[in-house]
């Protein structure tokens, strides 16, 4: 059974390849003119989304035909050439473009996950006895598409994030309206997140300490359903990845998902296209 659907995969791999750089079949600087063939980069792809999926090591996904020494060189070199970052611009751009981001509210919150391995972006988490935990702080649109991630150690406050989330969105989207609302739990109730967000230019919708959750959230709550998303990856739910690049790359990865099977679940109603999927499940 595939790790994703064709709809999915395929559609994610036509952006991928055209941003890898071409690479000759041997290696050409061999002393004695010959080389073992290169994996080819579908292949490894192919591994390097069931990684993503499931959650697994290299050496439970590896081949014959593919190394688990091949996938982390071919991963921390895709990481290193910030190819899903770019993919996923390019998956925005096209729901942008097909459908319309909603940019005039934007929701921003954190998720504490695993990450077991004591890498770059890893901290003590405080929900899970002290052990080494990853914060993924994600802004969205009105509707929930991910416009942004940053990643950082989980003893790291949410409000410590924000700034940079931000910034990563403005990257990530590019020129915003004049009037974005930005819609926050009651983590960010402080003088300086509202300050940072005058200074943006921004207005902000903060939830109250004090007050229940669940009469604050009306707008907020598309955030929460992005990271339940993300979630279902299992990369993601337990990283063991130690570099800070790696794991942005699959940060992104996912987010270039989510983003895809919301434009493929949306468009359905307004296109009609060849190899239109003909089941709501895309995951």
């Amino acid at each position: 059974m595939p790790a994703l659907p064709s709809s999915l995969l395929e559609t994610l791999w036509a952006q991928f390849a055209a941003l890898l750089p071409a690479r000759e079949e041997f290696a050409p600087g061999h002393p004695l003119g010959c080389h073992r063939r290169r994996v080819p980069d579908r292949t490894v792809f192919e591994h390097v989304v069931l990684a993503l999926v499931h959650g697994s090591g290299y050496e439970r996904i590896s081949t014959p035909g593919c190394s688990d020494r091949t996938i982390r060189r071919r991963v921390k070199e895709w990481a290193e050439q910030g190819i899903s970052q770019a993919v996923h611009a390019l998956a925005l751009e096209g729901y942008d473009r097909m459908i319309g981001l909603g940019l005039g509210e934007i929701s921003v919150d954190g998720c504490i996950t695993k990450a077991p391995s004591n890498g770059r972006k890893t901290g003590r988490s405080p929900v899970d006895r002290g052990k080494q935990g990853l914060k993924r702080s994600v802004a969205t649109d009105a509707c929930g598409v991910p416009l942004a991630v940053v990643a950082a150690g989980a003893n790291r406050h949410d409000s410590l994030l924000l700034g940079s989330t931000l910034d990563a969105a403005r990257a990530q989207v590019g020129a915003m309206p004049e009037t974005v609302n930005i819609n926050l739990d009651r983590g960010y109730d402080s003088n300086k997140s509202r300050l940072l967000i005058a200074e943006l230019g921004f207005r902000a919708e903060i939830a109250r300490k004090g007050v229940p959750a669940p009469t604050q959230a009306a707008k907020r709550w598309v955030v929460e359903r992005t990271h339940s998303w993300m979630n279902d990856y299992g990369k993601l739910r337990r990283c063991t990845e130690r570099s800070g690049a790696v794991v942005d790359f699959y940060l992104y990865l996912a987010a270039a998902l989510v983003t895809l099977r919301m434009l493929i679940r949306r468009s359905t109603n307004h296109y009609r296209w060849q190899g239109r999927p003909t089941t709501r499940r895309l995951q």
